[in-house]
């Protein structure tokens, strides 16, 4: 018997859902669009989430770190770059996340609650001129 495509009239509709989650986990470690004008890169896998809000005071990064205990955390940042290790039984992170503005990281604080780490910095100066004598 030869197959009718009116058969299965759902056929294309699931080809074209299953390619395009196919497309959305190949991309999974590409640069995130978080707030359409800035590409973040996390690195984080799939099953993290991490946001970043920018105001014209502060930026603000939140991530989930599930199962992971506070003293298990190291932080740093060179203004450009936060970095996160973290480990626990199951799972270690050490990802670098790329900043969409310049940060004072000398102001930052931090703080870790229920699983999610939130990073809340000072934008930096903006550079001074120099005059020429």
């Amino acid at each position: 018997m030869r197959r009718d495509d009116r058969d299965e009239p759902f056929d294309d509709l699931f080809r074209e859902i299953e390619r395009m989650m196919n497309e959305m986990m190949n991309g999974a470690d590409a640069n995130v669009n978080f707030n359409s004008a800035r590409n973040v890169d996390t690195g984080f896998g799939m099953d993290t989430h991490v946001d970043i809000h920018e105001t014209d005071d502060e930026l603000r990064v939140v991530a989930d770190l599930p199962g992971v205990e506070k003293e298990n955390i190291d932080l740093e940042c060179d203004g450009e770059t936060l970095t996160i290790s973290a480990g626990s039984d199951h799972r270690q992170y050490d990802e670098r996340i790329t900043l969409p503005q310049r940060v004072n990281e000398h102001t930052a604080s931090a703080t870790y609650n229920n699983g999610v780490l939130e990073v809340v910095f000072d934008p930096a100066e903006q550079s001074s001129g120099i005059s020429l004598e």
